[in-house]
């Protein structure tokens, strides 16, 4: 019998990533605040970039998509985990997991892919600027953006139609705070070692492949810049290389270490704190590393605050 005959109509449980208690509060208003600052902090970068000329580029219309997939992803997971915390009930329906399943891959996939289309421009911006124009132009960010998007979600729909096909044997209780695979292999009473193999693959083509792309564009960039005669360019491109590099390892370290692991080495505690890292910090902190930093994006800022906050003279 399939996993879908076995739970359609009926639920499964989510243990959570805090148990209900008072001590977890500050924790639970700590993961309220995040994820209402990460919602505002995409929101105002999608508005800027598309009211402001000067931001419109490849890179900042890549950033937009990147925005975008960012407000999907953590509203795909926190707010569910919000009311689970103030209503004791940590019940999802087989429908509501499997839709999490299929969006959360969607949008982690994706970003995976944007996230190295991303490194590209910069590589190309930096190496080689008087190509700029003809090796990153709008059409090729369109297909980038486009093409993150389309091989996310065609990913995403194969290993949702397999993880929801699987049968579960006694408990139906996930210890996570979402419905992510390894979680949910746990409780099927079958072998998924092929299916497993099948996460490998997908995992080196969306995270090991990806993961390597931007480090070496990274490398290439920073061999560029040690050429540079001015020392303030030096420091400021260092500076941001170094800090994009700190959220790429956030974003695929945990990400890689959950996904290219046999299921026999998941622990729940492990992959639930590793999890927090690529659903809810890496979101709310790309705005700030990859947007807020950058001179255009603080102009755009003011221009926007003082033409629709502040009182024309």
């Amino acid at each position: 019998m399939g996993f879908e005959n076995q739970t359609s109509g009926s639920h499964l449980i989510l243990l959570g990533l805090f148990p209900s208690s008072q001590k977890s509060l500050a924790f639970f208003f700590f993961i309220c605040i995040i994820f209402v600052m990460t919602v505002t902090e995409n929101i105002v970068m999608i508005l800027l970039i598309h009211r402001d000329l000067r931001l419109r580029t490849p890179m900042y219309f890549l950033l937009s998509h990147l925005s975008f997939m960012d407000i999907l992803h953590i509203s795909n997971i926190v707010p569910k985990m919000i009311v689970d915390f103030l209503t004791r009930n940590r019940t999802i329906s087989f429908t509501g997991c499997g839709f999490q399943v299929f969006l959360s891959l969607t949008l982690l996939g994706g970003e995976c892919l944007l996230l190295a289309a991303m490194s590209y421009d910069r590589y190309v911006a930096i190496c080689h600027p008087l190509r700029y124009p003809i090796l990153m132009n709008e059409q090729i960010s369109i297909l980038m953006a486009g093409g993150s998007w389309l091989v996310g979600t065609i990913n995403s729909t194969v290993h949702t139609a397999y993880i929801l096909h699987f049968p579960i044997c006694g408990s139906r209780a996930i210890d996570h705070f979402f419905c992510e695979i390894p979680a949910m292999l746990k409780l099927s009473c079958v072998d998924t070692s092929h299916y497993e193999g099948g996460v490998h693959v997908s995992g080196i083509i969306f995270l090991v492949i990806p993961f390597s792309m931007i480090f070496a564009s990274y490398v290439q960039v920073l061999l560029t810049v040690l050429q540079m005669k001015s020392t303030k360019a030096q420091k400021k491109s260092f500076s941001t290389c170094f800090f994009h590099m700190i959220v790429v390892m956030m974003y695929y370290g945990p990400f890689i270490f959950t996904y290219m692991r046999p299921k026999s080495y998941h622990t729940p505690g492990q992959d639930k704190f590793l999890a927090i890292f690529y659903t809810i910090l890496t979101p709310t902190l790309n705005p700030i590393i990859y947007s807020f930093r950058n001179k255009d994006v603080l102009a755009a800022m003011k221009t926007m605050i003082e033409s629709n906050f502040l009182p024309k003279r």
